[in-house]
């Protein structure tokens, strides 16, 4: 797999942190925040779509890529 794009990380991220707010919330909170959670993993995920179909590489393939890299940027390097 090549490198992953900035951007795609960035936008994956971002859905996670939004994923990540949702908890404790209920009721109308839960539902505003779950609506954001869920336009910005769109937004996400057709980027993704996007650059897969561009570069020729499997969608899932590139998504599991994104996924990782989000998920080792987030871990604590002190650890």
């Amino acid at each position: 797999m090549a490198d992953i794009p900035d951007e795609l990380i960035k936008l994956e991220h971002c859905a996670e942190e939004e994923r990540a707010k949702l908890a404790g919330l209920t009721g109308e909170e839960y539902e505003a925040q779950w609506h954001r959670w869920r336009d910005a993993s769109e937004v996400a995920q057709a980027a993704i779509t996007k650059y897969a179909q561009a570069a020729e590489q499997d969608r899932h393939e590139v998504e599991q890529s994104v996924k990782r890299a989000v998920r080792r940027a987030e871990e604590d390097p002190a650890d």
